[in-house]
């Protein structure tokens, strides 16, 4: 077998069992990494974030950050339940931490490990703002978006490697060519939508569960109002971008609110925290 059939048929391989599947949207999902490796590695990383940084234990800020992601986690918890996943976060340990950063920003790691900076604060402005970018983050990691990247990544490198292969007979000038525009094209082609789709995922995930913990859904909208304009709108053209543009999350936050608030009243959740 030729080099080429040899890594075609190897990422065919890839393709039909490096799957797992969604449980909130039903959607197969890439899993060429598993869990049981990512989890661990996500743990130690999360632990030297938390060394080299200046993490905000007492406090109205830190109980809050503590109060929100654990009543976003255990609405992620009644839902999974309520679904049929109940075995589905065994192997995650929720965390939830304040780091006294400027940054406006909050991530989340495989596994349930969520920070959050002070510098995002003001603009969640509330608890409500706090729960909307909580459900977000939660959402990222219970939707394994992170092993799908991971996952994506390692095709990318298989495909570039395929095509290097398929034109080992061509002239250096061709070969570069192909690298060059293999690089640009995959990056704008592929990983920045595959990533805009996650970040959309996470919103309309986010807004149901932070619905189910009891905070109002309409809160998320007048959050990324606040973003744009703390932003001053500024960014970069969306198909250039890992995120959504700033009107289209606002515009889908709006018209999944109704459907957030749907899905709470399933679990007796009718009134909600601003």
């Amino acid at each position: 077998m030729s080099k080429f059939k040899f890594c075609t048929s190897f990422l065919l391989i890839l393709f039909i069992f490096g799957c797992g599947q969604n449980p909130f949207t039903g959607k197969s999902t890439l899993a060429l990494v598993p869990n049981s490796q990512i989890i661990p590695m996500s743990f130690q990383q999360y632990n030297q974030v938390l060394e080299e940084s200046k993490v905000i234990k007492e406090g109205d800020q830190a109980q809050m950050i503590q109060r929100v992601g654990l009543k976003i986690a255990n609405a992620s918890e009644r839902w999974l339940i309520e679904n049929g996943y109940p075995n589905y976060t065994d192997d995650y340990k929720w965390e939830f931490n304040l780091i006294d950063d400027d940054q406006v920003n909050a991530w989340a790691m495989p596994g349930g490990k969520v920070a959050f900076y002070t510098g995002i604060l003001p603009i969640a402005e509330n608890e409500a703002g706090v729960a909307a970018i909580m459900g977000h983050e939660v959402a990222h990691a219970l939707a394994n978006h992170g092993q799908q990247r991971m996952s994506a990544g390692q095709i990318q490198q298989t495909v570039g490697a395929v095509g290097t292969i398929a034109l080992g007979n061509q002239d250096q000038q061709t070969q570069e060519l192909f690298t060059t525009a293999y690089g640009i094209g995959s990056q704008i082609g592929v990983m920045l939508p595959f990533s805009r789709n996650h970040e959309t995922e996470a919103d309309k995930i986010g807004i149901k569960l932070m619905a189910i913990a009891g905070y109002n859904p309409d809160e998320a909208a007048k959050l990324w109002k606040r973003m744009k304009e703390s932003s001053g709108g500024a960014g970069p053209p969306q198909f250039l971008s890992t995120h959504p543009s700033n009107d289209e999350r606002i515009n889908n936050l709006q018209n999944w609110s109704a459907e957030a608030k749907a899905e709470a009243a399933k679990f007796g959740v009718t009134s909600f925290q601003n």
